[in-house]
């Protein structure tokens, strides 16, 4: 079972999102401070920390530095009511894996938390790892996007930007989400970064995958879609 670490000083959302992962199939531990959070995700018996910035003892981005500092790789998602880019590019920069801000949706914070766990040692997979779309699909474990029988050598960022449209389906999603949730952070609102990697998107798995919404954004094409 996979063991999530959350780290949350506010007792009434810290109950909330144990109660939640415990229901999703997860096993979760709460601690409330800084010092704590730092022992506990040093020891080996989690998989994923859930950690938020404004803990007491040690605050949040503490906490990631001196997890890095020491050598622990234990992937970390910041849950925080902190939403500036300053904030997410600290906790990014810091060696944060995602950042996500409260008030969330509790279905995306287990489809981040379920992309960012270790896969087992065995060559196949869990089901939960493998993302499927129509024709498309994509593995967690060996970051690899296949179209039908064809697989896909993505970039890291194209990978992302796949991802993303596949845990949102149909769904338009506008160049800011895509820039925050891809890049992790806020560009110059002129920067056309995300028009050229779905172009390059598009070259690779084939252009009707992703449609383009005018003055919205883009989607992936629903099954059957020309």
């Amino acid at each position: 079972m996979i063991r999530i670490l959350i780290a949350e000083d506010e007792e009434r959302i810290s109950r909330f999102i144990e109660k939640g992962l415990r229901a999703a199939g997860f096993a979760p531990t709460v601690v409330t401070d800084g010092v704590t959070a730092v022992d506990y995700a040093s020891s080996g018996q989690f998989d994923l920390l859930l950690l938020d910035v404004g803990l007491p003892r040690l605050d949040g981005f503490t906490v990631l530095t001196a997890l890095r500092k020491n050598g622990v790789d234990l992937p970390v998602i910041i849950l925080t009511a902190r939403s500036s880019a300053a904030d997410t590019v600290a906790g990014l920069d810091g060696g944060a894996d995602d950042y996500m801000t409260k008030p969330f949706r509790f279905e995306e914070l287990v489809a981040r938390i379920r992309r960012r766990v270790r896969p087992g040692e065995n060559n196949d997979p869990p089901a939960d790892h493998i993302i499927r779309y129509g024709i498309l699909e994509l593995n967690l474990h060996t970051r690899t996007v296949s179209v039908g029988d064809r697989t896909v050598e993505l970039s890291a960022r194209e990978f992302a930007l796949v991802e993303m449209f596949l845990l949102h389906p149909g769904q338009v999603l506008s160049r800011q989400q895509l820039l925050s949730h891809v890049w992790g952070y806020d560009f110059d609102g002129t920067s056309n970064v995300v028009d050229v990697y779905v172009r390059q998107l598009r070259q690779k798995i084939g252009a009707d995958h992703i449609v383009t919404t005018r003055g919205a954004g883009y989607r992936l094409a629903r099954e059957g879609e020309s």
